[in-house]
Order: structure tokens, then C-alpha cells, then sequence
């Protein structure tokens, strides 16, 4: 049988095969508690925060990971829709207007941005691809630069991390797009 990758299917297969929703995650399995994302550790990966120098807020998760690394953000989205078909837009308009190159193609994940941009220090271009999924009142953004924004081995692996991801939003009223909550870990690293 084969898996439908249409942007439909990919949201059809999140609750089985992941990100997903904290109603939905393994209980027993050993997630680094990050507040609105957990993780599963696993061998290779480092774990970053991204934090915002003015308020000192956790504003993303760096995974380094398969020599490659994956930004993710988790947002409030409202009940009734998800927000990633605005978002790429965005991203979209956003990197054309910055002088980058851009193509939307269907990846593992749903619809995704391929986006290529010369590297500040003048060594070429930089490929990254910007992945997306909407949950259960929420929506996981992902960024994924290094090996797996071009390398179909890296690429699986790093796919398979996003997947592994579950994204706790809580129950306390957000506005959509406001970053779900961050904190650090109450345990040092990942294994």
C-alpha cells in the first residue's frame, strides 16, 4: 500500500506517525520536557535553545542531529484550521523578497519550501528546507539545514526526529501564531 502524500494525507497520518499531541505520546517513554515541545533523546543528538536576547525567552529548539540540524517551533493555531498553508506563503514571500530562490514541493511531510540563499561568507549556496504541521490546536514549524536539506539518508533521519516530537500546547487560552511556551529542561542534555 502506498502512503498518500498529498498535504491531506500528511495530516491524516500525523496522529499515528507523528509530530504529535501530547494526549497522544508514549507515557512511558524518557521525553526531555522542554515545555511546549518534548523530545526523545536518542544516540548523535545535541540538543540547543534559542533564546531572545532582549526577554531572555526561549524562542526555538536546535536539534543537531545526522549532520544536519532542525530548528522547530511549536504555535497555538485555532481549533478550526491549521495555519501552515499561510505560514509557507509567508516564508515564501518572505525569501523572494530577501533574494533567495524557492520551490514548494511535496515532501515526506506534506508540502514543504526548498529554499536557497548565498551564505554569508560568500562559500556558495545555502539549501534549507522549511517543513510544517498542523496538530490539535497547534502547529510545529521546522527548519532543516545540513545534510538532510539535500541528502535523502540525512533527510530520513532527520524526518524521523521531527516525527518523534511531541508538542504540548496546553490548555490555558493562546492566540494563534503566539509561540507556545519553551523552558528549559529540568535535566542537563541529551544522550
Amino acid at each position: 500500500m502506498s502512503s498518500d502524500t498529498t498535504s491531506q494525507g500528511a495530516a491524516h497520518d500525523r496522529a499515528t506517525d507523528g509530530p504529535f499531541d501530547e494526549s497522544e505520546a508514549n507515557p512511558v517513554r524518557p521525553y526531555i520536557d522542554l515545555g511546549g515541545i518534548k523530545v526523545l533523546p536518542r544516540e548523535g543528538l545535541n540538543l540547543r535553545l534559542e533564546v531572545e536576547e532582549q526577554t531572555k525567552r526561549i524562542v526555538a529548539v536546535g536539534l543537531d542531529y545526522a549532520n544536519s540540524t532542525l530548528q522547530v517551533q511549536p504555535f497555538a493555531a485555532p481549533r478550526s484550521s491549521g495555519l501552515w498553508d499561510e505560514t509557507r506563503a509567508q516564508i515564501e514571500s518572505q525569501l523572494r523578497g530577501q533574494g533567495g530562490t524557492v520551490e514548494e514541493r511535496e515532501g515526506p511531510l506534506g508540502l514543504e519550501l526548498v529554499a536557497g540563499a548565498q551564505a554569508s561568507d560568500g562559500s556558495g549556496t545555502r539549501v534549507a528546507r522549511f517543513i510544517g504541521v498542523d496538530g490539535p490546536r497547534w502547529f510545529l514549524r521546522g527548519v532543516i539545514g545540513g545534510a538532510a536539506a539535500s541528502d535523502p539518508a540525512a533527510a530520513a533521519l532527520v524526518e524521523d526526529l521531527f516525527r518523534s516530537l511531541v508538542v504540548v500546547r496546553g490548555a490555558n487560552p493562546m492566540p494563534p501564531r503566539d509561540l507556545i511556551p519553551l523552558k528549559m529542561p529540568s535535566s542537563a542534555g541529551a544522550a
